[in-house]
Formats: structure tokens, C-alpha cells, sequence
């Protein structure tokens, strides 16, 4: 059910890993940039500001100064620059910094009218990026997207991040090629992997076997405790034990805080985090995210509030395929992950707006599996050109730029687009699950096991499903349900977390088989995820 047919699509060596020759363009992007390097020419990265962008900016500035280059980075504004090369980022890179050659990360592949404004100052633009590209292709000095059209990569699910350290890895090859290293020694870019992992697994792209390796070895690099001293700092701020680190972590504990500097602040600091080689000033910066991401969460909680409350406003909701929300008070950095609750709690595509400059509302959006996101986008744009003014991403989340005054008409076709492309029953929320396990199998060294691979986006770790007696149960935190729960005379913890209400005494479980460290003692706890009564 997960795509693997054979041992080796479980391996993890570096050298199953898709050959680079594959990416189209690759080799002679590498190529340009041994000679700008050669030339001493001034490369600067313009960034994005996600945990993508900010891993793939940190791996090109440390990969590039480890190559003898002259770089430096930029990161837009959200609320000024908008996302990508915007002629305003680019004027701005001109008006600030002094660069002969820009190298986007994580952004570039619809830049259509910056890249032209780019030529037209006199630089020249390298984009590496990931993401689905639109009718017409930038005017670029040389692209590299494993999406884009020609591009015989089998990987097509590389993150940003990914994109990057392929290049970096011909960049060496070329430099090699040359006879750079003969007088020095080659860097080791196996020591980037760490960031690798981050920026994959915080992008949420599918693990595909080629992701999965290169996130395994970063992984495995932080349970080592071989880390940029920026990711060990995070973990310690977040009170995690990178010995255990897992997907999960990099997921949920470490991105939001360096995403909370792009959503708030400035991306910079997330940046500044992961390529100081200084512990100390690593620390004061992870303090820093780590606040900035306590503001995220008090901001997230008072919009997810509101966004609930205008849903229930809503007289015609439960008959609608989406869920469009705009409120002129929500922050633009935050609206994205209102729209993964609302896509979550509802089971709907969900797009939340915020107000933006001259007149804009800036929407992000998170769909379910059913609903290619970009492509509704693009039908959108077809079916009415004047309507969107920016919009890219992917399947599962896209950015959408607009007037506020067509804001009811962008909802209108929003609905529209998806009752073209759905179902019904492409709106109920479906459970799956790896079945039963016998009670010899409910076993620490399993969970161990199971918490030792690398499971997210694509690739699920295993959920099960059996029948429990609920022996007790009690509040924890204000927010999750403690539970004693027994199956055949033997007794498991278990947590129900981000719910309170009381369960009846017995119940068929969907979870997961997880450790819980306590004391410097490890026990299996069972993670329900869904449940419903049974009959006892």
C-alpha cells in the first residue's frame, strides 16, 4: 500500500539516490556557476520564507562559501515584496546589494515578469526551484525544476531544499572536474543532510523512496549529534532530545519555529540560525524563533477562533465543497495554517485571506487529496483571466493573490472549480488503517522499530485498529484525554490529544504504536487518532 515492492525500495544508502544527470539543465547550471565562482562574480541567493526556502538558503550559502564563492542571500518581505522574484524584490536586491548573478531557492518558476526585470538591470538569474511552473517559463540564464517540462528526474517530489543540494553536489563535481581541489581539500557535503532532512520533511512533499534517503541520513546525522549547532539549538530551546529525533519532530517541533520568523518577522533570523557556525549565538537565535513561534500560536488560536465562528455563519456550508474565508484582522504569515485547520477539521479545500497592499487580499490554501490545488487555480485564471494576479504551488498548497473587491467572485469560482473536480464522496474523510496486531505484537521493540524509519507526506507511518476497554481516563493540559485501555487482561497507556470530551467504556481505536520516555524509562503509548463506541 506504500509503493514498495522489493528490499531495495526500503534501502537507504546515498547510493540509490536518482543519478544527477537526470535534472535537466543541471550540468550546465553547474557549469555557470564554476565560472561566476572562477570569475569572482557575486552570487546572492533570494530566498523564500518557509522552512523550505530558509534550509535551502542556509545549504547554498554554506555549500557555496565552502567552494571558495563570493555570496550572500536575500529574503522578500511577505507583506512588501510578496513571494518570489517580484520586480520589487529585485529592485530592491539592485538598491541594496551589489550582485552580478541571483540564484533563487524554493521560488522562481513563475517569476515570469521579475526575471525580465532582472535582464533588464543588467543580472543574470539562476532559478532552482520545485514547484509547478506555469504556461510560460522565466527568461532565465538557466532553470533547474525536476517539474519542469523535459526534466526526466524520476524524483519529482524534491523539496527546494532538494533542488539545491543536487546542485551543489555537480557544482563540486564540475569544480572537480577542473582541478579546483587539487591544492585543497573537497568539502563534505554529506554534513548539509541535517538541513536536507528539515526542509524536506517541513515542506511536506511526498517521501518518495529518494526523499526518504536523504531524509534518513539527516536524521541520522542529528541522532549522532553531528548537526548545524542552529538545529541542535532548536532542539534544546524545544526541550526535544535530538538522539530521538524522528520526521515527526522536524515537522511539528523545529519548522514552525523557523517558519515563524517568515510568518511574523523576518526569515533572516531562521537563516542566521542555521548558518552560524557560533553555539552560542545559535542559542540567542532559537531563543529568538522560539518566542516569535509563541506569538505564532497565540495568534493562530484568537484567527482559528474566528475562522470556526464565520464557518458556523455559514447557512449553506454543509451542501458547499470549499471553504473561502477572508477577514481584513487576520495576519497574512498565519493564514496558511488556518487554512490547514479548516481543511483538516472540515475535509474541504480551504483557502484563507488576509489583507495585503494597494487594495490586495494574499490567500493560502491547503487541499485534500482529491483536489489538485494549483490546477483548480489554473482553471480559475483560464475561466476568468482578470480574476487572480498571482497564484502558484502545488497539489496540496498554493498561494493565490487577488483584489479585495472580487473576493465573493474568487469564492464563487473557487466553489465552481471544485464541484467540477470532485465528488461527493470525495468529501468524506477516509480512515485507513494496517489493520489489527496480535497482542505479541504491541511490543516496545516494535515501536522502537517503527519510530526508527522515516514516515510523512505519502508514505504514513502505520495505524491500527482494535477494540479497548477504557479503564480510566482524565484531562491533561486542558486539552488531551489521558487513557488507561485494556484488551484482553493487558493494559496500554494511551493519549487522545487535542480533545476532552469523555470516551464510553469501550471503544474500536484507530492509532499509533509509539514510545513514551519518562524518567529515563521507555514504555509503549497507543496514539488514537479516531475512535467510536462499541458494544461491550
Amino acid at each position: 500500500g506504500r509503493g514498495i515492492a522489493a528490499a531495495g525500495d526500503v534501502e537507504c544508502s546515498l547510493s540509490r539516490l536518482a543519478a544527477p544527470e537526470a535534472m535537466r539543465n543541471l550540468t550546465r547550471m553547474a557549469q555557470l556557476l564554476a565560472d561566476a565562482i572562477e570569475a569572482r562574480e557575486r552570487l546572492l541567493i533570494v530566498a523564500d520564507y518557509d522552512t523550505d526556502g530558509a534550509t535551502a538558503c542556509a545549504v547554498g550559502m554554506r555549500a557555496l562559501r565552502a567552494l571558495n564563492a563570493c555570496v550572500d542571500y536575500l529574503v522578500p518581505d511577505r507583506m512588501r515584496h510578496g513571494y518570489g522574484l517580484s520586480t520589487e524584490i529585485v529592485r530592491h536586491a539592485v538598491e541594496t546589494r551589489d550582485a552580478d548573478v541571483l540564484i533563487t531557492v524554493d521560488n522562481g518558476i513563475a517569476s515570469v515578469e521579475g526575471v525580465a526585470e532582472a535582464n533588464r538591470l543588467g543580472l543574470k538569474v539562476l532559478i532552482t526551484d520545485h514547484h509547478l511552473p506555469g504556461a510560460s517559463l522565466p527568461d532565465a540564464w538557466c532553470i533547474i525544476n525536476p517539474n519542469q517540462p523535459g526534466c526526466d528526474f524520476p524524483s519529482k517530489h524534491l523539496a527546494g531544499v532538494g533542488v539545491v543540494f543536487y546542485l551543489m553536489m555537480a557544482l563540486r563535481a564540475e569544480l572537480r572536474r577542473r582541478g579546483a581541489f587539487c591544492q585543497r581539500s573537497e568539502p563534505n557535503l554529506g554534513t548539509l543532510l541535517d538541513l536536507v532532512a528539515l526542509g524536506t520533511v517541513a515542506d511536506v512533499v511526498k517521501l518518495d523512496h529518494n526523499n526518504r534517503i536523504l531524509v534518513h541520513h539527516g536524521l541520522e546525522r542529528m541522532r549522532q549529534g553531528r548537526m548545524q549547532p542552529g538545529l541542535a539549538a532548536l532542539f534544546e530551546v524545544a526541550g526535544r532530545d535530538p538522539r530521538c529525533a524522528t520526521a515527526s519532530d522536524l515537522g511539528f517541533v523545529v519548522a514552525p519555529r523557523i517558519n515563524a520568523a517568515g510568518r511574523l518577522a523576518d526569515m533572516a533570523v531562521g537563516i542566521e540560525c542555521l548558518i552560524t557556525d557560533d553555539e552560542a549565538r545559535a542559542r540567542s537565535l532559537a531563543s529568538e524563533l522560539d518566542a516569535l513561534n509563541r506569538e505564532r500560536r497565540s495568534l493562530e488560536a484568537d484567527m482559528n477562533e474566528s475562522a470556526l465562528a464565520a464557518v458556523d455563519r455559514m447557512a449553506a456550508f454543509q451542501d458547499s465543497y470549499t471553504l473561502a474565508l477572508f477577514d481584513p484582522a487576520w495576519h497574512q504569515g498565519v493564514v496558511g495554517i488556518i487554512a490547514s485547520r479548516l481543511k483538516d477539521r472540515y475535509h474541504r479545500p480551504a483557502i484563507a485571506f488576509a489583507r495585503g497592499v494597494d487594495g490586495e487580499i494574499r490567500g493560502s490554501g491547503r487541499s485534500i487529496p482529491a483536489l489538485h490545488l494549483r490546477d483548480a487555480l489554473d482553471l480559475i485564471a483560464t475561466r476568468e483571466p482578470d480574476l487572480l494576479l498571482r497564484f502558484g504551488g502545488h497539489a496540496a498548497a498554493a498561494g493565490v493573490t487577488l483584489r479585495e473587491h472580487d473576493y465573493a467572485r474568487f469564492a464563487a469560482a473557487f466553489e465552481r472549480a471544485a464541484q467540477a473536480a470532485l465528488t461527493p464522496g470525495d468529501l468524506e474523510r477516509q480512515w485507513e488503517t494496517d489493520g489489527s496486531l496480535t497482542l505479541s505484537e504491541m511490543t516496545l521493540e516494535l515501536a522502537l522499530l517503527v519510530r526508527e524509519q522515516v514516515w510523512g507526506a505519502g508514505f504514513p507511518a502505520p495505524r491500527y485498529y482494535d477494540v479497548f476497554d477504557v479503564t480510566s481516563q482524565r484531562i491533561i493540559g486542558e486539552r488531551h484525554l489521558k487513557l488507561r485501555l485494556s484488551r484482553a487482561q493487558r493494559g496500554f497507556d494511551a493519549m487522545v490529544f487535542g480533545a476532552t470530551r469523555p470516551l464510553p467504556s469501550r471503544i474500536a481505536a484507530l492509532y499509533r504504536m509509539e514510545v513514551n520516555e519518562y524518567n529515563g524509562m521507555r514504555a509503549v503509548q497507543l496514539s488514537v487518532e479516531h475512535w467510536h463506541a462499541v458494544d461491550s
